[in-house]
């Protein structure tokens, strides 16, 4: 196992952000190789920094073709913020009744932090190795 770190939801983006969606739609952690993550239908694949800039492994909050079904299977709902102040922050987003929303520089950044937090609360664990 890895040494892992709490973060609050609101600040998870990049690696840690598709780490604890995995862990929110069920995936376990390799016992092995404890970036590899094991899916609910038994599917390896990793999660790391390398892979969320250079678009390998498991990046829900980056790919679209990982992320967009996630919205539809938990009915999500995206809404641009043009009025924010601070340009970083212009989509929200909320999983389907979940009664809150959480902002983000992108829609599926967005829609990721919303789904962590309505599954697994304001603050997660995540690897301490995938944080910047």
């Amino acid at each position: 196992m890895t040494d892992l770190i709490e973060v609050r939801v609101s600040n998870l983006i990049g690696a840690p952000l598709d780490w604890a969606v995995a862990m929110a739609e069920g995936y376990k952690q390799d016992t092995e190789n404890h970036l590899t993550i094991i899916s609910p239908r038994g599917v390896f694949t990793s999660v790391s920094i390398r892979g969320a800039s250079e678009g390998f492994g498991f990046r829900p909050s980056t790919n679209w073709d990982q992320g967009g079904p996630l919205i539809d299977k938990h009915n999500g709902g995206l809404h641009y913020e043009a009025h924010l102040a601070d340009e970083a922050f212009r989509y929200s987003s909320g999983p389907g009744r979940s009664g809150f929303w959480c902002y983000g520089p992108t829609a599926l950044i967005a829609f990721c932090r919303g789904l962590v937090k309505a599954k697994l609360g304001d603050t997660v664990q995540v690897p301490k190795e995938l944080m910047p």
